[in-house]
């Protein structure tokens, strides 16, 4: 081992670091000259990023705005609401959003309940700016569009799926 001289680290034999190149090997040829630069780590493999993951950062995002009730259609919180009081099963942050995720970019579809009073443009304009915020942030993609669709309003006086009392203990 070789003492690189910065930052107390050694580096093996045969190695040398470069400012400009980063850290060269040798390749093992007669004599020791011929060098091969490794590069940026960064450009060293391929990172792919599922749908879902975005989904399920776009959903908690979603979901930390205030006069956000619900995500989802009608139909897919009834099922969810279901799908909740099996005994095991966890809540699915990825309801109501839906992501097409590229290479580099991504787009996304939320479905939103709001509650009532609250002004709707107000809500989506927050919504979108924590999504794209986010994500870009987590994932590193660019958030090409975030389309939001308002499906329903909670009123004061309506029961919530969640606030109903189990008939099951």
């Amino acid at each position: 081992m070789t003492d690189s001289g910065q930052y107390g680290r050694t580096e093996p034999e045969g190695s040398s670091m470069t400012p400009e190149n980063g850290r060269t090997l040798d390749k093992g040829t007669a004599g020791g000259s011929a060098r091969k630069a490794l590069g940026d780590p960064a450009s060293r493999g391929r990172t792919t990023i599922a749908d879902g993951v975005v989904e399920k950062i776009a959903g908690l995002a979603a979901r930390d705005v205030v006069g956000v009730h619900a995500m989802g259609t009608g139909l897919s919180r009834t099922f969810g609401a279901v799908r909740d009081r099996v005994p095991g099963s966890t809540r699915s942050v990825t309801r109501g959003v839906k992501a097409e995720v590229g290479e580099v970019q991504t787009a996304l579809d939320l479905d939103i309940v709001v509650d009532y009073g609250v002004s709707i443009v107000d809500v989506a304009r927050a919504v979108r700016e924590n999504v794209i915020a986010a994500v870009e942030r987590m994932t590193g993609l660019e958030v090409v569009e975030v389309n939001i669709a308002v499906g329903d309003v909670k009123l004061p006086d309506e029961d919530d799926d969640d606030d109903r009392e189990q008939r099951v203990q």
